[in-house]
């Protein structure tokens, strides 16, 4: 089935977040929308999904205009989406998730359930899958979650599958499987949208590109075209794509974690056991699926995490069981993963937020009175010096992009003496230009000898950055290697596998 967009606008008020797109997806081509985070592509699809309803422009199907009202409609007409978050009922069965939404019936209105369950049957061996009918999605590894959503669509004979950011939490095994599985689909004729980021994967599986910036299609290139050359299509500009570092020269061990145990609320352990050191002038980093603990070790380092078993220890000094202004005045700079929830203040103007943690204290404050002009020039040197585009230090922070907000937390949390520094995510929904500049602000923390911990579900990132990794599954460090240690054995470690 032939998919044509045709100058698609979609707005959210006075912003437009696709402006006159045009994307045509023939039958049995994987078509790329690639862009950053906020470029636009999610929306598109919606829109084509009849989740969102554009002011302008037009879907067609092998040439026909379509009118959709909400999902229910576009999966009506061949339209299939496999979310980034996937829509599956953790307590219901495979055979029960496929199902739902369109459920077959016996006589007297009675769930067909057997004709449900061999309808998974029949998919999964015209692909392979291996899914049982009655497993539950709850027991399910992630990787074959995503084959029951490929199954759902696929279920109701889906011509035209869209795949939204597919492989975020995927292992990088899983993320070849789904290749693999996204080849097969092309050969048997379904129209494939692969919507993405990642320059690897695009260039690895897509017959077409569509590059996508601020709302606009910017241009299209074939797969051969280089990662340099994409990137800047990304962006607008050149980018370097690989991070300038010299071998590390670590010191002593500076922060040292042993036995360190926590349970969520639901009494579910969340860390098990963590031992772990990092030492000065290194970069150590934090590989894993999202979920497996990365989170909760960051936050029990920097006090955000209650109910600790163990020990941390910065330079003798044990951080259990102080708050988190104790352990930031402790020397730890912190970006959280969540900047906009918890690294800033967005009604907070730039040099308020420069100024968080310090503003009760030298060199900003007198008693009860802030010292205006201190905090004006050091707000416009770091805005200098991190290069953070806005309309002055007096604007609010939630008014910046993305990248400049990270800059801010960055400003703040390297402008003062450090004993380590922990980053969480720390190019999550940037672009390829602020995380060359992210990047080369860690390097530079760790070249100044100062112990530096990243947590990143970006393997690219990980490998990267680190001068050691440390792999996490279900709440426990599996394994530390080097960053040199291939993909397969990171993949099989982040799976658990540790032989």
């Amino acid at each position: 089935m032939q998919l044509e967009l045709r100058g698609i606008t979609k707005r959210f008020g006075a912003f437009t977040a696709n402006d006159a797109i045009d994307v045509v997806v023939e039958p049995g081509q994987i078509h790329a929308l690639l862009g950053e985070n906020g470029a636009g592509k999610s929306t598109l699809m919606n829109v084509l999904y009849g989740l969102y309803r554009a002011e302008e422009g037009s879907i067609l199907l092998d040439g026909v205009e379509q009118h959709f009202s909400g999902p229910g409609d576009a999966m009506r007409a061949g339209i299939g989406m496999v979310h980034q978050h996937f829509m599956l009922v953790p307590v219901f069965t495979v055979a029960e998730n496929v199902m739902l939404g369109h459920e077959p019936t016996k006589a007297a209105g009675v769930l067909d359930l057997e004709s449900a369950r061999a309808r998974v049957r029949e998919i999964s061996a015209r692909f392979g899958f291996d899914l049982d009918p009655d497993a539950r999605i709850e027991d399910l590894p992630v990787g074959v979650q995503q084959r029951v959503e490929i199954v759902k669509a696929l279920s109701r004979d889906a011509k035209v599958l869209v795949f939204d950011e597919p492989t975020a939490v995927l292992t990088p095994q899983e993320t070849d499987e789904l290749i693999g599985i996204m080849r097969q689909l092309k050969e048997q004729g379904t129209s494939i949208v692969f919507i993405s980021h990642k320059l690897r994967e695009v260039r690895a599986v897509a017959d077409v590109i569509t590059v996508i910036r601020r709302g606009k299609v910017v241009g299209s290139a074939e797969p051969t075209a280089s990662s340099q050359e994409l990137a800047s299509l990304m962006v607008g500009r050149a980018v370097e794509l690989t991070v300038q570092k010299q071998p590390a020269n670590p010191g002593d061990v500076a922060l040292s974690i042993r036995g360190l145990s926590a349970r969520n609320e639901q009494g579910t352990v969340t860390l098990d056991g963590v031992d772990l050191d990092i030492h000065r002038g290194e970069i150590l980093a934090i590989a894993g699926v999202q979920g497996n603990g990365q989170t909760e070790l960051a936050n029990a380092i920097i006090g955000l995490l209650g109910g600790l078993e163990g020990s941390i220890s910065l330079e003798g000094r044990e951080l259990i069981g102080r708050s988190v202004k104790q352990v930031l005045d402790a020397g730890v700079g912190f970006v959280p993963e969540d900047r906009s929830h918890d690294g800033i203040v967005k009604e907070f103007t730039i040099a308020e937020n420069l100024i968080l943690d310090r503003s009760d204290r030298e060199p900003f404050a007198s008693g009860l009175s802030l010292k205006l002009g201190t905090v004006r020039e050091f707000a416009e040197q770091k805005s200098r010096e991190y290069d953070v585009r806005s309309q002055g230090i007096e604007t609010k922070v939630g008014r910046l992009s993305g990248g400049n907000q990270q800059k801010v937390v960055l400003a703040r949390e390297l402008s003062r003496p450090l004993k380590l520094f922990i980053a969480s995510q720390p190019t999550r929904g940037l672009d390829v230009g602020s995380i060359q500049f992210v990047h080369e602000q860690i390097v530079a923390t760790r070249d100044a000898g100062v112990p530096v911990l990243i947590v990143s579900t970006e393997l690219d990132e990980v490998v990267a950055l680190a001068d050691r990794i440390a792999v996490m599954y279900q709440g426990r460090i599996v394994d530390v290697v080097a960053p040199d240690t291939s993909r397969e054995r990171l993949g099989s470690l982040m799976a658990g596998v540790v032989a």
